[in-house]
């Protein structure tokens, strides 16, 4: 350090003061474009304000470095992948890299979306490493993620699945004597039907107290998601239902038996299990889509009766049918 300090005071004295510490303070500096900038695990000071000078950075790889050891902190660089303007004031470089604030992005999972299109979102995010293999069905919290260049995708998805874990431990303990399923797992199945049936957060409470209406009197819950989940994983199906697969006992259709499917059918969002955990109170048992992106609900069979050829004679006015 001593030698560093003469050097110092050398460097002072031939360019004089403010245009040696100009740098540093980012005296008459004006940032470009910011550009990538990646340390090493185990990088020196000395081999990091290299390749800052290297990249342009800065412009002199001792300068920085003296002036970093005599005027800046101790603390290490840390290693991982950044983004730096040229021109910003040194002082503010070091800092960054001694603190960690490396780059970030992030990946957003929508609320309903099934497991298969989640891995294929994770593998086509750049800059990650690995592989992730297709999560289980309903573990995935959706929600936006920060990841950082370089991560492993199943760490990123691992820490999906702990997101998932500890909102149903934050939410279980609120349920509501109108919720009717037993275990957190029922919670999961049962709000991702929810999720799968409106995309109206209006409506998530009352599909959830006609669903919990159902299971509690023994009656089929003749959910379609619920059928179109194992043709397709979760993707659109892209056309009607088929009878046949009506008839087709996949231990997910919902159609032949009354209870809950044998597993989610997509991952539900916050809101979805909330509602699973606190229902509407409603008398509805039925319900079917109003043209508008809603539910119309019935308590009576003739009453869904009526409002089916409603939305049947809708339907035909569209050309749909």
């Amino acid at each position: 350090m001593r030698r560093a300090a003469l050097a110092f005071v050398a460097l002072l004295l031939v360019v004089g003061l403010p245009v040696g510490l100009a740098p540093w303070f980012g005296w008459d500096n004006a940032p470009g474009p910011a550009q990538a900038f990646e340390v090493k695990r185990g990088a020196s000071l000395s081999g990091v304000a290299r390749d800052l000078e290297k990249a342009g950075l800065v412009s002199s790889a001792g300068q920085f470095r003296l002036l970093a050891q005599l005027l800046g902190s101790d603390a290490p660089v840390q290693a991982g992948r950044y983004r730096l303007r040229p021109g910003t004031a040194w002082q503010a470089i070091l800092g960054v890299l001694q603190k960690g604030d490396v780059e970030r992005s992030t990946v957003t999972i929508p609320e309903g979306w099934p497991s298969v299109l989640v891995a294929e979102r994770l593998n086509a995010v750049k800059g990650l490493t690995g592989k992730v293999e297709v999560p289980a069905e309903g573990s995935i919290l959706p929600d936006t993620y920060e990841v950082k260049p370089g991560e492993d995708r199943a760490v990123v998805s691992k820490r999906m699945q702990t997101a998932m874990i500890r909102i149903l431990d934050d939410l279980w303990p609120k349920r509501t004597a109108r919720a009717v399923v037993k275990s957190r797992a029922e919670a999961v199945v049962l709000a991702s039907i929810v999720e799968k049936e409106t995309g109206k957060a209006s409506e998530r409470r009352t599909i959830a107290g006609v669903y919990s209406n159902r299971l509690r009197i023994g009656m089929k819950l003749d959910a379609d998601p619920t059928v179109i989940y194992p043709i397709t994983q979760g993707r659109p199906l892209g056309r009607r239902i088929r009878r046949s697969e009506l008839q087709r006992d996949t231990g997910y259709n919902t159609y032949l038996k009354p209870g809950l499917p044998k597993g989610p059918i997509a991952n539900p969002g916050r809101d979805s299990i909330m509602a699973v955990l606190d229902p509407a109170e409603t008398d509805a048992l039925y319900f079917v889509a109003d043209g508008s992106g809603g539910h119309v609900f019935a308590k009576t069979l003739a009453e869904q009766n009526a409002n089916v050829a409603r939305w049947f004679a809708l339907r035909r006015q569209r050309g749909e049918m």
